[in-house]
């Protein structure tokens, strides 16, 4: 099938091994590549039940059929497997520029599956794979490790210039729940634990590189495709802003709603807002847009400290979710100190919203004497300490290496902890956006914005925030539309200009499929049925699909808001009849 090598790698690190497996048209064809083979393999290799931390639980690389083609926002790769953060679906992504390299092996899809009996990093060409010892690296940074990987490229293969590498740091290596994997120094799989299990199988990195390229059925109609949207792009509204001020920008939008979670999910505003916003990150740091490859939208921020204490620190942020989990639960009224603490996580590999979220709990649990540590909101230093304690599973910090979950039963505080499936929400706070408290619930992943980024409705007046009739059935046609997103695999920041009649045009010109809106949403939609099987098999159902008590219960002082119980359940309700699940949430059988 056109758009893909049809060839999946799978490497068996317990045996220093590895074969290369062909794929299947009809399951290209069903599947369209990215999420939506990589759950596919999941639901095929993976065993019921399996322990996300041990050998027998298969991660899986993919990118997508857009990957390394001239479709923008088309530079980014996913990872995929069991989550040891909440015992489900797990899936997470990143751009920067590794993808591009990834694609180049010649492979749609690496699956890894064993575990080293010691450190290692593996190698992956067109050839397949080549296993190096990693004893010297495991204890290493992410920024070192990347630099180190990509030393010993460049002295013992004089014929790559570029590569792509990916690793994990200090926090992945001791499998805390929150490691992330990461690449380009800054650009990170970010969320459900992905790099603990990197680190469960004793994989400190791999790389890239090679030159096999894919045939695609109508490269005039891409390169055709690509140019009207780059046109699109200089006056598009959307694209300015990112280009302008990056994620940073929703730090005054959702403050303004009254949504911008704060002191522990305790307030809807951060009375220090103009102090963490774009404006201050804009004025305190030297910052110049930075963009993925593919990509003319440039919402990084490439950004240095000025001066003060962290003078000349430099990182690609902070973006909105790190300002929101450090500016808003944890306090932090220093554009600096947020982004010194970013600094920290990418250094050990942790996941800054659940970080944040972690410290913030912590921070609660000591004021009502539930576990001494001394630690304060507002506090960057002490806080730094505490993420170093996560990273290397010292005194607290071995508690909270376990996820939310895990700490909040030791410390007896379970109606006090926000999470949904043991994935702590992003910066939306639900009991203003509705919709978001459907997100959150619903996401295969747990508390998830990505499945729908139903805030950008909510927040941009599409639907009212508090509307309950007809949301669900509105929510699940963003939900199917941006899963095809993350089949093919593209960046969010493009759905806006990614609407239905341009997915079409974007497989079409990739695969030679002629579909239709209808056949695209089957697609989708039979996807997010896997992933519920997925899910349904290792223990979870409706009731793991309930939003924290606290959103039921306690109001947000702003607003008085909250979203009640029986708006969730009407939700859920209407949302599995848009699905096609029964009452409980399945899917039918053979679909």
């Amino acid at each position: 099938m056109l758009g893909f090598h049809g060839k999946i790698l799978v490497i068996d690190l317990s045996a220093k091994s590895f074969e290369v497996r062909p794929l299947r048209e009809d399951v290209l064809s069903k599947t369209l590549g990215g999420k939506g083979l990589a759950s596919h393999l999941l639901l095929e290799q993976n065993p019921a039940g399996v322990d996300p931390l041990g050998p027998e639980n298969s991660m899986i690389l993919a990118t997508g059929p857009v990957t390394g083609t001239p479709i923008w926002g088309s530079c980014r790769y996913g990872i995929f497997t069991k989550s040891p953060q909440t015992g489900c679906y797990s899936e997470s992504y990143s751009g920067g520029t590794a993808a591009e390299y990834i694609e180049k092996t010649g492979y749609d899809a690496i699956l890894l599956r064993g575990a080293s009996d010691e450190p290692a990093w593996v190698e992956v060409n067109e050839k397949g794979a080549v296993f190096h010892s990693a004893q010297d690296l495991w204890g290493m940074e992410t920024y070192d490790t990347e630099d180190t990987v990509r030393a010993r490229l460049r002295n013992n293969r004089p014929q790559v210039s570029k590569a792509g590498v990916i690793c994990i740091g200090p926090a992945g290596e001791n499998q805390v729940s929150c490691a992330v994997i990461e690449n380009d120094y800054w650009r990170s799989a970010g969320r459900t634990g992905v790099g603990a299990v990197l680190g469960s199988k004793k994989l400190k990195a791999m790389a890239f590189w090679g030159r096999a390229k894919k045939e695609i059925a109508e490269p005039a109609l891409a390169r055709s495709f690509a140019r009207k949207i780059a046109s699109r792009g200089k006056e598009d509204a959307g694209a300015k802003a990112y280009k302008t001020m990056g994620t940073s920008m929703l730090v005054d939008i959702t403050n303004q709603a009254g949504c911008f979670p704060t002191h522990y999910w305790q307030k809807g505003r951060a009375e220090h807002a103009e102090k963490i916003n774009a404006s201050a990150l804009h004025e305190h740091l030297e910052v110049t847009p930075h963009a993925c490859l593919k990509c003319f939208m440039a919402c990084g921020r490439l950004s240095r400290v000025r001066e003060g204490k962290y003078k000349g620190l430099r990182i690609e942020g902070p973006e909105y979710e790190t300002i929101y989990a450090f500016g808003g639960l944890c306090d932090i009224e220093s554009i600096e100190e947020i982004a010194y603490l970013n600094d920290v996580c990418d250094r050990l590999g942790l996941d800054t919203i659940t970080a944040g979220n972690l410290v913030a709990f912590t921070i609660e649990a000591a004021r009502l004497n539930k576990v001494d540590c001394a630690i304060s909101y507002g506090e960057a230093e002490g806080i730094a300490e505490l993420l170093k304690d996560i990273a290397y599973r010292r005194g607290v910090g071995a508690i909270l290496a376990g996820g939310i979950k895990h700490a909040a039963r030791e410390w007896d505080l379970e109606d006090l902890a926000i999470h949904v499936k043991g994935l702590e929400p992003a910066g939306y706070d639900p009991r203003v956006l509705k919709g978001m408290g459907l997100a959150y619930g619903t996401s295969d992943r747990g508390a998830c914005h990505l499945r729908a980024t139903f805030y950008k409705p909510e927040l941009s007046g599409m639907i009212d925030p508090d509307q309950i009739e007809g949301k669900a059935e509105m929510f699940a046609n963003w939900e199917d539309r941006l899963t095809i997103f993350d089949t093919l695999i593209l960046c969010r920041f493009y759905r806006d200009m990614y609407q239905w009649e341009e997915l079409a045009t974007i497989i079409k010109a990739c695969t030679g499929l002629n579909l239709g809106v209808k056949e695209i949403r089957a697609i989708a939609g039979g996807i997010t049925d896997d992933t519920r099987r997925f899910n349904i098999r290792e223990g979870f159902g409706p009731r793991e699909d309930l939003l924290p008590v606290r959103f039921y219960t306690e109001p947000l002082p702003e607003t008085g808001k909250v979203i009640t119980r029986t708006e969730m359940d009407q939700l859920l309700a209407d949302y599995y009849k848009a699905r096609g699940w029964d009452n409980e949430g399945s899917p039918p059988n053979g679909r």
